[in-house]
């Protein structure tokens, strides 16, 4: 599913013009974002957290180049479902 198709299918439920539900979805990604940057976890109940993860550093291979390169250590974002939402995935999706 796509952005449009997002904007789509809420408008089609809602009733809601497809302009104005297009501003929100952009409103609330783009505040997911900064909340995330400022180093704050977005928590959804019953769907989902978007939390900032440290990830160690690492040595990684260029393959191109067959030399080892150090990854340093950073910070990354991260979607965590609800177990939930894993269940009904993993039950429905074949």
């Amino acid at each position: 599913m796509t952005k449009a198709d997002l904007i789509s299918a809420i408008s089609a439920e809602t009733g809601a013009d497809k302009v104005i539900v297009k501003k929100v979805i952009e409103s609330f990604t783009e505040n997911v974002k900064k909340s995330l940057t400022n180093g704050k976890n977005v928590y959804l109940r019953g769907f989902g957290s978007f939390i900032i993860v440290k990830k160690a550093e690492k040595t990684a291979r260029d393959i191109r180049k067959n030399k080892k390169v150090v990854i340093p250590e950073h910070y990354a974002p991260k979607f965590k479902p609800v177990k939930s939402f894993v269940d009904s995935v993993k039950e429905n999706v074949k």
